[in-house]
């Protein structure tokens, strides 16, 4: 038995390159010394990857449950035992319903505690749609299998963490869907993730505008007069420390983003074109406000590439590591808290 944190890993759609990032960085011998990967997925469609990466050297370590990890090897648990006919690089039914098999096997493994964290290999939001999953995608999934209120998609790097309000939804429905306390709501729990997960007593939050020139006064649409403003000034109220709105060109185009410890955009694009320009491919998906912590690399599917051996794992690699660091950072705190004499020390310096 190992006493590394054990993580969890749900292999995505089986024709895309969730496979192939995953036996990449697994690949490296190394990265085992920080935590024991549990892979759900199929020893098969493992192996069907492998061959078509002609990768010889790498095999998994078959366990029924994770109390049998092997801390020195990568885990699979069999999801499934059928034969699975794989098309690599097509979006159909197959590659939905054993993706969803793998991740609700590893949330229900999550959820039991029985793994400390879960890392999830890129989904298609059109063919995993099926009984059990009518979802937009893994943040809805999980909030709704936790209970979870409000939760944020949180995108982080090194250089830049940025959340948005708005998700997967057309551009047309952005502006319908914004409220004073849809954004407050978002930026709680920002400000509560940066406190908890990454160890920021006092995060300074940017927030971007939702029109071109942040509305420039109501001449370019009211949006940000009418809600980003009270919004901001109402979160101020609540103890949370943030700025804006900012128009966006100009806020990354000056390098401001790197006096902030994270952003809030208002809609999907706003944040992520930025972002994974910033990030440059070892940026991760974060779902902020789970009891849980779920991480995932920052690209799709890959379907135009799946089985051709260029697949960049770095996203993949980082996701997995950025989970591992918030559960012992989430760990560390509770055991701080849990000590009176910590908690009489909290209390004198916020007094």
């Amino acid at each position: 038995m190992s006493d590394k944190l054990k993580i969890g890993i749900s292999i995505g759609d089986v024709n895309g390159i969730g496979l192939e990032v995953i036996i990449k960085t697994l690949l490296d011998n190394r990265i085992l010394e920080y935590f024991t990967p549990i892979v759900y997925g199929n020893t098969k469609v493992a192996s069907f990857h492998r061959k078509a990466l002609g990768i010889n050297d790498f095999s998994f370590h078959v366990i029924q449950s994770p109390e049998q990890a092997h801390g020195k090897r990568p885990n699979m648990i069999n999801v499934w035992q059928e034969e699975v006919k794989i098309t690599l690089g097509e979006e159909n039914e197959v590659g939905g319903k054993y993706a969803f098999l793998s991740l609700q096997h590893a949330v229900d493994d999550l959820m039991d505690g029985k793994i400390d964290a879960l890392v999830t290999a890129p989904i298609n939001k059109h063919n995993i749609q099926q009984e059990g999953f009518d979802f937009p995608g893994h943040t809805e999934y999980l909030q709704s299998r936790t209970g979870s209120g409000d939760v944020l998609m949180f995108m982080i790097s090194d250089e830049l963490r940025i959340g948005v309000v708005t998700g997967h939804i057309p551009v047309k429905d952005i502006a319908a869907s914004l409220s004073v306390d849809r954004i407050v709501s978002k930026l709680a729990v920002m400000n509560e993730s940066l406190k908890r997960d990454f160890w920021i007593q006092k995060p300074k939050i940017a927030v971007l505008g939702l029109n071109p020139h942040a509305g420039d006064k109501g001449l370019i649409g009211t949006e940000d007069e009418q809600l980003v403003i009270p919004a901001i000034e109402q979160a101020k109220s609540t103890g949370v420390f943030c700025f804006g709105p900012y128009a966006a060109d100009g806020f990354f185009a000056s390098d401001a983003y790197t006096k902030f410890d994270a952003v809030l955009a208002m809609y999907h694009d706003q944040g992520l074109i930025p972002f994974k320009h910033i990030a440059s491919r070892s940026g991760v998906n974060f779902t902020a406000g789970l009891p849980v912590v779920r991480t995932s690399p920052d690209h799709g599917t890959g379907y135009d590439i799946a089985g051709k051996n260029i697949a960049d794992e770095t996203s993949f690699r980082e996701a997995i590591f950025a989970a591992t660091h918030i559960v012992e950072r989430r760990m560390e705190q509770e055991e701080l808290t849990a000590n009176p004499l910590v908690i009489r020390r909290l209390s004198r310096d916020r007094d």
